[in-house]
């Protein structure tokens, strides 16, 4: 495919981090995000993680702040804490709403999306971008027992990635690059952040009409 095809990466955190500690290595996601600029034309690449809203601290919270200034739109919102019918504290944070509908709102812009997780309940999301002409790959793996990817999933995707296939391109190799606080909490259980505004298409995503004169805007 041409390195011009215009491509948005949608990174499931919760997921993307299980996945990757159960693969035993750490994302470097500035080198993640040089990979996609060198390969394609990068519009947008998006982060999506739940945060728990009554912490003082989080262990995650300097990797947000990092990738909100580094090139990322990192989407987040409160967790929902509740208790089950045994009595104990449950704490749900489901992004799939926000992801699916920001990629469906970018759809119209881009030729093809990275969705950088397994969760079997975007089969439905992935398979509406396809409807719109755009090709979708999603990077999980299947190296791990279970496959941390749902296998409905994986074939509906136009090309499934395994995510060590990668791990040479965007793993951290002891370099200069932002650090992961080690202790950083499993998928779902994420600290304090306001959720972001939403504001129109343009604002939101720099993208402007074909009127504007042109189709991205920085970022």
């Amino acid at each position: 495919m041409s390195d011009r095809q215009r491509t948005a990466i949608f990174i499931d955190g919760a997921n993307l981090y299980a996945t990757t500690k159960a693969l035993g290595f750490d994302i470097d996601y500035k080198r993640l995000l040089e990979e996609f600029h060198s390969r394609h034309n990068l519009i947008r690449a998006f982060y999506y993680t739940a945060m728990i809203e009554d912490q003082e601290y989080s262990s995650i919270r300097p990797l947000i702040d990092w990738l909100d200034y580094n090139g990322y739109r990192v989407v987040t919102k409160p967790v929902k804490e509740f208790t089950d019918s045994m009595g104990r504290r449950k704490i749900k944070g489901n992004m799939d709403i926000e992801l699916a509908i920001d990629a469906l709102e970018l759809a119209p812009h881009l030729d093809q999306i990275y969705l950088f997780s397994g969760d079997g309940d975007f089969r439905s999301l992935v398979e509406a971008i396809q409807r719109k002409g755009v090709r979708v790959n999603v990077v999980s793996t299947i190296r791990t027992q279970p496959a941390m990817i749902a296998d409905d999933l994986r074939r509906q995707a136009d090309e499934f990635i395994d995510l060590t296939q990668l791990i040479h391109r965007i793993g951290r190799d002891g370099g200069d690059r932002p650090a992961r606080a080690p202790s950083e909490p499993g998928p779902r259980q994420y600290a304090e952040r306001a959720p972001r505004p939403n504001p129109g298409l343009e604002s939101r995503y720099g993208i402007r009409h074909p009127d504007a004169g042109d189709e991205t805007a920085e970022g």
